[in-house]
């Protein structure tokens, strides 16, 4: 199992479970599209990497209903 989604601390991070499961969901589907990714991999799997960049704070979530919201207020 990935270390860390073992702990509460990545999902309190991103603002919850949806937000997190979003997020992975994103950056994979990048990464299999062939996006570089942004931390080493040593041999890390897809699902790895992405979790690790999350929890190492390279990503952040910023979900389609929140960009529209920000549009809005300027």
């Amino acid at each position: 199992m990935i270390e860390e989604l073992k702990s509460d601390e990545i999902i309190n991070k991103l603002g919850g479970r949806f937000k997190l499961t979003a997020l992975i969901q994103r950056r994979w589907l990048q990464i299999m599209q062939g996006a570089r990714p942004m931390i080493e991999t040593d041999g890390l799997t897809e699902l790895e990497v992405v979790v690790k960049e999350i929890a190492e704070g390279k990503i952040e979530a910023i979900l389609p209903t929140e960009l529209d919201d920000d549009a809005e207020e300027h």
